[in-house]
């Protein structure tokens, strides 16, 4: 199944959000601006290990989805941070930042910090961190996106637009 912008801006819809990534650069004075390119580049990596092999298109899709949800310079300095802790553990176990991994390595390296058993909190630990800003993040883009929704069983996920007629047929017509 092909991701694509479309599926992305979809799946904001279905959110509720929307906009550019002007609240991302800091003012002058500011401390830092956030590191997108980063955030992004680590996002897709994490989303090759995270979303099922079926899915193609989702470096397109994780950045468009991205650029709205870095709108937010509080969410957006904490998914950077969990960025971080991927690209600390990655260079610890593999001398390199966690983008530049093979896919398999990636996988090892969410498995390091914690982040396939870990529960979700955005102000926890930082496998819980992890969970909530990269892996859980990825998910909700997924799944509240019309192709992704698909995969599961969800013909219409909230906000995608599918009339009467899909809700008084059964599943399989």
């Amino acid at each position: 199944m092909e991701l694509s912008r479309r599926d992305a801006i979809a799946a904001l819809a279905a959110l509720g959000v929307g906009g550019s990534l002007s609240g991302c650069v800091a003012p002058p004075g500011a401390d830092s601006a956030i590191d997108v390119e980063r955030v992004q580049e680590g996002q897709v990596a994490a989303a090759a290990v995270v979303y099922p092999d079926e899915v193609s298109g989702t470096a397109t899709f994780v950045e468009t989805f991205l650029e709205a949800r870095l709108e937010d310079r509080t969410h957006a300095m904490r998914m950077e941070a969990a960025v971080a802790e991927l690209d600390d553990n990655a260079r610890v176990w593999y001398q390199d930042r966690f983008a530049a991994l093979s896919v398999a390595d990636r996988e090892q390296v969410l498995r390091n910090v914690g982040a396939d058993t870990a529960d979700e909190d955005p102000e926890g630990t930082p496998s819980e961190r992890v969970r909530y800003y990269v892996v859980n993040e990825l998910l909700l883009a997924l799944y509240a996106s019309p192709t992704g929704g698909e995969l599961v069983g969800l013909e219409n996920p909230r906000g995608h637009a599918g009339g009467l007629e899909t809700y008084q047929r059964g599943p399989d017509a």
